[in-house]
């Protein structure tokens, strides 16, 4: 990790962070199987599961993140707004093999995660130590795909709405609200968990989504979260006590945030 990890305040390894996640056992039931990618790994995750994601090991911004999938005899993925198919797995694999030549990979089990309007959507979710030196939940906001993009970072083009509010539009108020505690009580636990890895660490921003019956996955767990998504937002509530804890563990956040979107206003 380039560093003593009682230091670390940043780890750039998905995979590291998701041996980490699975040390607790309440959070690895919320984790998705993942494994470093071969050629074997991918076939065989793609064999059981009919669908996986396959992103670089380290990187952000959605950048290089596929969605393949297995439907009979026919394999497909999706990179950006491309989608191409194949016949078998060796000719499909043969397509991707440039992109993942480059640097390491990892295939995830794939996520037939909530919709909204035809596009998948997720959340992050923001954990911060506070002023005194405790984690505490600061934020989350909802996070809809570009149309026709898999991924829903705000810099790949993605729409960003209250969460709440996008919740209450499928899953009715009280279903809602129960979602939003147990990701915040997710957010919690792997706080409590990164804490005991890595004491110098101050911030952490979690990638949930939320399956088709209502079971929240934690896709990945970035160490130094963008706090642009909640620059979208009418309450500024969440975004003034996140740059208020950073400052006070020295960080200062660039809340310029071009590509991310604005959900429309909620209907009257």
């Amino acid at each position: 990790m380039g560093c003593d990890c009682k230091r670390c305040k940043r780890i750039s390894s998905k995979l590291k962070k998701h041996v980490v996640l699975l040390r607790d056992r309440q959070l690895s039931d919320y984790v998705p199987s993942t494994l470093r990618l071969t050629r074997g790994s991918f076939r065989s995750m793609l064999n059981r599961y009919g669908m996986v994601y396959i992103k670089p090991v380290t990187g952000s911004l959605g950048i290089g993140v596929m969605r393949v999938e297995k439907k009979g005899r026919t394999y497909r993925y999706k990179s950006g707004l491309r989608t191409r198919a194949f016949r078998s797995f060796t000719r499909m694999y043969r397509s991707v093999e440039p992109s993942i030549r480059r640097k390491r990979y990892l295939v995830q089990k794939g996520i037939h995660v909530l919709k909204y309007q035809g596009r998948p959507f997720d959340f992050r979710v923001v954990m911060q130590k506070n002023p005194n030196r405790q984690w505490e939940w600061t934020g989350t906001a909802a996070r809809v795909a570009h149309p026709g993009k898999v991924v829903t970072n705000g810099s790949q083009g993605g729409t960003i709405y209250p969460a709440q509010r996008l919740l209450r539009s499928l899953a009715g108020k009280r279903k809602a609200s129960t979602l939003m505690h147990h990701m915040t009580r997710l957010g919690r636990l792997t706080a409590r968990q990164f804490g005991q890895a890595f004491p110098a660490m101050n911030e952490l921003g979690l990638d949930i989504a939320i399956d088709r019956r209502f079971k929240p996955w934690i896709l990945e767990v970035n160490t130094s979260p963008d706090p642009c998504p909640f620059t979208k937002l009418d309450d500024r509530s969440m975004l003034r006590r996140m740059v208020r804890y950073a400052k006070a563990y020295g960080k200062v956040y660039n809340l310029t945030c071009n590509k991310a979107k604005k959900a429309p206003g909620p209907r009257k």
